[in-house]
């Protein structure tokens, strides 16, 4: 068993056929009496143009007012006309390594230059009635050739006033922590929003970057006060094995206990826009997984790594007219390890360890049409020869730069907001990775080696 895999930062999760089918199934049963409507049919509903709620006319980066419209629930909505309530996403991608890696990255891949149809998702999203709302994916990637639940944030919302405060709150039932979330420093929206999964990447993350995405399920809780101040508090628990196996999704061990989540932040209205600034804490003990006679993955018995993050975030995010728009967001989180299941398996040599991981990107925009991105990243950790191999570290540190086009960005683009396009082109660097910076492992491989080339055409309907 590779036990540095309980600590690596994964693609969101995979899923298979069957469960999906029947959660998207029962999503849409009870939809066939309700007008609602998915991303982006989230601007059918509301009869807004995806640039409203989108920066770069679509995808995951939020404006002020896309904050608003998830808080609510996904619920506003425009008329009472009839519409579909389904979305579609397909991305097709080119990856190219600086030096052909030693291994190919997945079955069926080279080990350079790859082309891929890496998503094809259906979103199944928006009001189901007055107060509750769904954002429910599901995704087949052809790197792994599976097809299955993504995301999944169902949530009831509703607002109140109080003297001269007003409110919004809500309930979300969910399968990822921060998946909740509205601003762009969380790990499950932040940067890249579009990234390659056959190049080789950060060796570990803590535990907030997915470390539990799509394995859980979760209920949180939020309260958005007078527009600025917003909490959030939950709890996970695992999913079992064999439902896991059914959606094709990872299983690195149970949750020995209920993981805490809690969310603080806020948020100063600008003029022309705003600035955030918060908090992120979670807490999470998990046993090892195991493998039965059939060589599935099981639950074990034992003891189990505790992983306690501690992040903080800030964005800020400015309009300069109609036709100009820039962000920056940034979040530094550190994980305290104490890992008493991994250090008794023999797979680490200190029964104490540490991550922490930075991340500071800004973006500007002309007319949602044009964009680019720089984004510097620097993820660290405690020096553990069993755990991270011959180089000791984790340490991987460089940037990313993107240039994006989207053709159909504006309000009054053609079929808005029914075509959507983007081609993105991006470069990662990277100063050292794994540990290194010179050309001294055993597949006499350098950081830069591993720089990124990665085109990708990105549509949604």
């Amino acid at each position: 068993m590779d036990v540095s895999s309980l600590f690596r930062w994964t693609p969101a999760r995979r899923a298979g056929v069957g469960a999906t089918l029947i959660v998207l199934s029962t999503l849409s049963l009870a939809l066939l009496a309700r007008r609602v409507d998915a991303v982006p049919s989230f601007a059918r509903q509301t009869q807004l143009p995806c640039s409203a709620c989108h920066v770069g006319g679509f995808g995951p980066q939020l404006t002020a007012f896309g904050r608003q419209f998830k808080l609510m629930g996904y619920t506003m909505k425009t008329g009472n006309g009839a519409n579909v309530p389904l979305s579609a996403m397909l991305v097709e991608s080119f990856t190219h390594t600086a030096k052909a890696q030693v291994d190919p990255p997945a079955d069926g891949f080279s080990r350079n230059d790859n082309t891929e149809l890496q998503q094809a998702s259906v979103f199944l999203a928006g009001r189901l009635s007055q107060h509750v709302g769904v954002f429910a994916q599901a995704t087949y990637s052809q790197n792994g050739g599976l097809l299955g639940w993504d995301n999944l944030d169902l949530r009831y919302a509703n607002s109140f006033n109080a003297g001269k405060h007003n409110a919004i709150w809500g309930v979300s039932l969910n399968n990822n922590p921060t998946v909740t979330d509205v601003f762009n420093t969380a790990p499950a929206w932040q940067y890249p929003y579009m990234a390659a999964d056959l190049a080789p990447g950060a060796p570990a993350m803590p535990m907030l970057f997915d470390g539990l995405g799509g394995q859980v399920v979760g209920v949180n809780g939020y309260l958005q006060l007078d527009g600025k101040w917003y909490g959030e508090v939950g709890a996970y628990r695992s999913l079992s094995p064999a439902f896991l196996r059914k959606v094709n999704a990872d299983f690195d061990g149970r949750l020995a206990s209920t993981a805490p989540y809690a969310r603080l932040t806020y948020s100063w209205n600008l003029p022309a826009g705003n600035v955030e600034l918060g908090g992120f804490y979670l807490h999470a003990r998990r046993g090892l997984p195991g493998t039965n006679a059939a060589g599935y993955a099981v639950a074990t018995a034992g003891p189990s790594d505790r992983f306690d993050d501690y992040g903080v975030d800030a964005s800020y995010q400015r309009a300069f007219g109609s036709d100009h728009l820039v962000t920056v967001n940034a979040l530094y989180v550190d994980e305290r390890q104490k890992l008493d299941a991994t250090y008794a398996s023999g797979g680490s040599s200190n029964l104490n360890g540490r991550l922490d991981a930075l991340n500071l990107d800004g973006s500007y925009w002309y007319r949602n049409t044009w964009g680019a991105t720089l984004d510097l990243f620097a993820d660290n950790g405690r020096s553990d020869a069993t755990l991270y191999g011959d180089a000791g570290k984790p340490d991987t540190r460089g940037a990313t730069i993107e240039a994006d086009w989207n053709p159909f960005g504006q309000s009054n683009s053609w079929e808005e907001p029914w075509a959507n396009v983007r081609v993105g082109l991006q470069y990662t660097f990277y100063s050292r990775f794994a540990g290194r910076v010179h050309n001294v492992d055993g597949a006499g491989r350098s950081a830069s080696d591993n720089n990124t080339t990665f085109l990708y055409l990105w549509l949604a309907i």
